[in-house]
């Protein structure tokens, strides 16, 4: 067994998805998310757009999907889709970091 620096391999690893992602300029003709509103728990409900759109939950995984909404994933956990950033770690424009509206 050689001797990994595990830490380093990890932060290159982090470096290079980040250079990678696409900034929101560079995502031609679809819209992104800026603002959300949260029920009473927390849950991210509702989600308004940089052109001013306000989607509900169904509406935005749909948009998703249909790849038509920037910086943002669509995964299936629990029994359901589930609406997510794309992981670019940068916490701050994580969906639950978002203002709310």
């Amino acid at each position: 067994m050689g001797n990994k620096d595990y830490n380093q391999i990890f932060e290159d690893y982090k470096k290079k998805s980040i250079i990678q992602t696409p900034s929101a300029s560079e995502d031609t003709g679809k819209d992104r998310i800026v603002a959300v509103r949260k029920n009473d728990d927390g849950d991210l409900i509702a989600f308004r757009t940089e052109t001013g759109r306000e989607l509900d939950y169904i509406e935005a995984l749909t948009e998703a999907k249909a790849g038509n909404l920037a910086q943002v994933d669509v995964f299936h956990k629990y029994g359901r889709d589930i609406l997510r950033s794309e992981p670019d770690g940068i916490k701050e424009n994580n969906l639950d970091n978002l203002p709310e509206f």
